[in-house]
């Protein structure tokens, strides 16, 4: 099946916003994800729920509710955060079939799956912790959490 780019930005997009959004233990809002990557709240919601049935995500529901890395940034390969959202089980409809033609069926075909077994193993060697090493490079500055208050 055919890696759908769209989708599988995104889905590495939300990851990534939440890896670098994202304290020790808080969580980040859907709508401030949404807000960041120029998308509809709603439109983003079945990717999410994608990432988060996968185990990539955690929720946290509730008006301080939120989305949270569901494990270790360098313990999550690229290749899963875009697995998560293929198929019918990633919510993703399946693609439809290209004309049938010899040509179709003996040269592209055969193409588009070697380059998306490239792509996939690329995206086999980088994790979201490559990502958020390759953001600090180009100068973005992670926010910094509140200072816990113990004062009474």
């Amino acid at each position: 099946m055919m890696l759908r780019r769209d989708r599988a930005m995104v889905a590495v997009s939300i990851v990534l916003d939440v890896a670098f959004h994202a304290g020790r233990g808080a969580v980040v809002p859907a709508g401030d994800i949404a807000e960041r990557l120029g998308e509809a709240r709603r439109g983003i919601e079945p990717v999410l729920q994608a990432l988060s049935r996968a185990g990539l995500l955690g929720s946290t529901r509730g008006p301080k509710g939120g989305y949270r890395l569901g494990r270790a940034a360098r313990d999550m390969r690229l290749s899963e955060v875009v697995a998560a959202v293929r198929g019918p089980e990633g919510g993703e409809e399946a693609a439809a079939e290209p004309a049938a033609s010899a040509l179709g069926e003996a040269v592209v075909q055969p193409l588009w799956e070697e380059l998306e077994a490239q792509l996939v193993a690329a995206l086999e060697q980088l994790t979201v912790a490559d990502l958020l090493r390759r953001a600090t490079a180009k100068g973005l500055q992670r926010p910094t959490p509140e200072a816990l208050n113990f004062a009474i």
